[in-house]
This record gives structure tokens, sequence and C-alpha cells, in this order.
């Protein structure tokens, strides 16, 4: 009863939480919900018992991959004015897009109602005698080697488009220059005064 408990929390607030992600207007707001999202994940991943994939959720994802987005959205200075004026431009394509997504999802849960035993047609035996983390490693190094070393990449290329983004160049932004700060002699920018007890400079 408790477990259930549980889950029906976990999952209720996974569902609400992904859905305030891409409703909140204020990109800020989306990755603090995005937060929120992974942690119920991850609760719902030590329900079912692997608690190595909750600990990696929490340490790559909310440690890593959900701090970088909140540092882009708050270093990159977004006008969104102007992203909303482009909105009906962009409609349509959005709309095709999210139609589908719309069959792609209902393909898959169609797929489950008329052959229910292709799910688990799918998996891997469990093997008995070692751990989740031991059978998980097997199996990514193993079956799913090339689409591990994918997401891997796809990862990498996100990381290398945020750095950029945040450094790019921006006319009217006065920058940090270390040389010059180094090179600074204190007689050109120290004055130094005597003022007598009582008077002001």
């Amino acid at each position: 009863m408790i477990q259930a408990l549980a889950f029906y929390m976990f999952a209720f607030m996974t569902i609400a939480s992904a859905v305030l992600v891409v409703s909140s207007r204020n990109p800020v707001h989306s990755v603090l919900f995005l937060i929120l999202a992974f942690f119920n994940s991850a609760g719902l991943f030590v329900l079912l018992g692997a608690e190595f994939l909750a600990m990696i959720l929490v340490v790559v994802y909310v440690g890593a991959v959900a701090v970088l987005f909140m540092f882009v959205v708050m270093m990159l200075d977004i006008n969104f004015v102007e992203m909303r004026q482009g909105f009906l431009q962009y409609l349509p394509i959005g709309g095709l897009v999210g139609l589908i997504l719309l069959c792609e999802l209902l393909t898959v849960v169609g797929g489950w109602v008329m052959a229910p035993e292709a799910a688990s047609s799918g998996l891997s035996p469990t093997p008995d005698g070692i751990t989740n983390t031991h059978a998980l490693g097997a199996i990514l190094y193993t079956d799913y080697l090339y689409l591990f070393e994918a997401a891997g990449m796809i990862l990498l290329v996100a990381m290398i488009g945020a750095i950029v983004l945040t450094h790019r160049r921006r006319t009217g932004v006065r920058k940090q220059v270390i040389a010059d700060q180094l090179a600074r002699h204190p007689a050109d920018t120290i004055e130094l005064r005597k003022v007598d007890s009582g008077r002001g400079i």
C-alpha cells in the first residue's frame, strides 16, 4: 500500500513538473521544474530497485546538466519579446512536429494494446548473483554500446554549443581583460592626498 502511494505521488509530480517545464513563460522556472522532474524520476527508479540509475539521474542530470541549463539561460540575456514576435511564423512547423510525435505515441500505445507480449520479448534476462549496477553496465557496454556512445556525443555537442553561445562577443558589453589588469602600474591609477584633520577632500 505504501509503495503504491509513493509510486502515484512520484508519478503525479513527475508528469506535473514535465507539463510545467514546457508551459512556463519564464525559462528559469522551466529549468527549476525540470530539476523537480528529475528528482521525482529518481524516486521512481528507487521504487523499481534501480538505485544506481536514481543516483546517476540526480548526480549527472541535476548536478550538471540542469545547472548548466540554468547558467546558460541566465547568462544569454535573451530578448523574449523578439522571440515571441515570430511565434506565428513557426506555428505550422511546430504543429507538424507535434502531430508526428502524437502519431508516434499512439503507435507505441497501440502496439502495447494489440501485442502485450511484445514489450517483454525485447527484454534482456535478469541475471542472478550480480547487482543491478553490474547488469546495467554489461548491457550498456555490449548490446547498446554504439547507442551509448552516440548519446555521449550528443551531450558533448550540446555542452560545446552552450559554451560557444555564452562566450560569444556582443557589442556594448564590457569584459574583463586579465592581461591589462596585470600590466597596470599602481602609480597610474592611485593618487595619494594629504588631508588635514577635520577637512574633506
